[in-house]
């Protein structure tokens, strides 16, 4: 079995106890699943978590790593974290097999929020500030992260333990215009602007968080999933963009 729905992370958050309701339907939810399975016989659980629950930036070169301790900042990445421990309680009382993995940013077709406003100014040409942004972001491409999923299902040694997943190459934010820019056959159209002055901006505007994703670093490090699975990422970030830029299936 494969769970993956959830109260995803809001952008404009309308709940009057945030926490609360991400509770209710993320571990509260995943609680009653999680027994029900066991009761039905289900031997294991693959349960799609974030990498919320560790934090929200690392320092570039300097991923965020399994055997780190999660620091959730958010609703939604306490909930996830929550969620997880919970499994592993069901788990230890009913014998369910669980497997956790920590997807961070995912695309591929029906991608939205940030990551599709940035690919659409990209198409049309227009000039972003992004010229000197050296961050570092992991992200997964949608083929990449079912493969994994696919595998952690049956695979004799999933079973206990935590993944990360990405794509094994993780870009600035002027990196990955270029590589949209490059996917769809077109040029790049990047402003050097001081991030420090996107930052001020950003501040300003009300837009503290946006801006953060733009030029803070969140990696993390997929060699323990390599190791232990004999996983490796089916496509290129490259190829994933190519992909969705052009909507061609995989």
């Amino acid at each position: 079995m494969v769970h993956c729905a959830a109260r995803v992370h809001m952008m404009q958050e309308n709940a009057a106890d945030p926490l609360a309701a991400y509770r209710d339907v993320n571990v509260t939810g995943t609680k009653r699943l999680a027994e029900a399975a066991a009761s039905a016989g289900v031997r294991r659980l693959v349960f799609l978590s974030s990498v919320k629950v560790m934090g929200e930036t690392t320092r570039p070169g300097q991923p965020f790593r399994i055997g780190d301790t999660p620091r959730p900042v958010d609703p939604y990445g306490q909930s996830k974290w929550e969620a997880e421990q919970t499994l592993w309680a069901v788990a230890s009382q009913t014998g369910l097999e669980v497997v956790v993995i920590r997807p961070p940013l995912v695309y591929g077709p029906g991608v939205r929020a940030n990551f599709l406003r940035l690919m659409r100014a990209v198409e049309r040409g227009w000039p972003l500030p992004l010229g000197s942004v050296n961050n570092r972001r992991s992200m997964v491409a949608l083929d990449n992260l079912v493969d994994l999923v696919a595998l952690c299902t049956h695979h004799p040694l999933a079973a206990g333990h935590t993944f990360f997943v990405s794509d094994g190459t993780d870009l600035s934010s002027a990196g990955l215009v270029r590589s949209m820019a490059a996917a769809s056959g077109l040029s790049p159209r990047l402003w050097p602007v001081p991030v420090w002055l996107l930052r001020l901006v950003g501040a300003l505007a009300g837009h503290r968080a946006t801006v953060a994703r733009l030029v803070d670093s969140l990696q993390v490090d997929i060699q323990p999933t390599r190791e232990r699975l004999g996983w490796q990422p089916v496509v290129s970030t490259e190829e994933g963009l190519r992909r969705l830029l052009r909507q061609e299936p995989p």
